[in-house]
């Protein structure tokens, strides 16, 4: 039997994690593949009916309201479920930890790469479904909103490599985690143009590398769209940089107790 390199038992433990855990993901309840799609859907139409009530924020320059909505959705979505579902992998996958082959990181990067796979699917159906309903949302520079669209992932990927560790070693910080996306949802310019903010606040909101992602994704695929000043797609690539990197330390750092746990 011919003996297989480092890269290629790395390739083959990724792809079996991969195959479990998107097998438990379409199967492990009733919903499955149903609630996918529902999620980013439920989230649209509340937004679509509070929008009554928002008065001139109704009228975004540049973009229709409800593709500014679908783009800025799904993009946090992204960010948000990469970065919660990755911190509980190690716990939900302890047991296959006595193969030494299966390390607590692969778990953590398989869960947020079937993550990515599952939010774009979903994502390019919402695209096509409005489009087919006539609605201004392909994009006009792809290439720079697959580039915001990545960054939100790997945004998420440094949260969960470093929140996996946390949430292994001391499990209620995974409630608090929880708590802490909600504010997120919307001081990320997700729901409410940042523009539309007074400018004191947003001199804080400039600070957080979910928004500048939201919105140069949002410029890949409205041209007419302006933000505030100060968006650059380069601060949240480097933040999710290093958090990735110091996530991948402490998964080296401390695998041994993560194993143990």
């Amino acid at each position: 039997m011919k003996e297989r390199s480092s890269l290629q038992v790395t390739l083959h433990v990724w792809h079996a994690l991969f195959m479990r855990e998107a097998m438990a993901r379409m199967t492990g309840d009733r919903f499955g593949w149903t609630w996918m799609l529902l999620e980013p859907i439920a989230h649209i139409m509340i937004m679509i009916t509070v929008r009554e009530f928002l008065g001139r924020v109704r009228f975004i320059p540049g973009a229709d309201f409800i593709p500014f909505l679908i783009v800025g959705i799904m993009g946090f979505l992204l960010f948000r479920n990469s970065a919660t579902r990755s911190m509980s992998a190690i716990n939900a996958n302890g047991g296959l930890f006595a193969y030494r082959q299966v390390h607590p990181v692969d778990t953590v990067l398989v869960r947020a790469a079937l993550e990515a796979t599952f939010k774009s699917i979903i994502f390019m159906i919402l695209v096509s479904g409005a489009a087919f309903l006539g609605m201004d949302i392909i994009p006009h520079h792809v290439l720079k909103a697959i580039q915001g669209w990545l960054t939100l992932w790997l945004l998420g990927l440094g949260l969960g490599l470093l929140f996996s560790v946390v949430v292994s070693l001391v499990q209620e910080a995974q409630k608090i985690i929880g708590m802490l996306m909600f504010p997120l949802y919307f001081l990320s310019g997700v729901i409410i143009p940042v523009q539309f903010m007074p400018r004191r606040v947003q001199e804080y909101l400039i600070y957080n590398p979910i928004l500048h992602s939201i919105e140069s994704m949002r410029y890949g695929f409205f041209p007419a769209y302006r933000s505030i000043e100060g968006i650059n797609l380069l601060y949240p690539l480097t933040f999710a940089l290093i958090m990735i990197l110091l996530g991948l330390m402490l998964q080296i750092r401390l695998k041994a107790r993560l194993i143990a746990q």
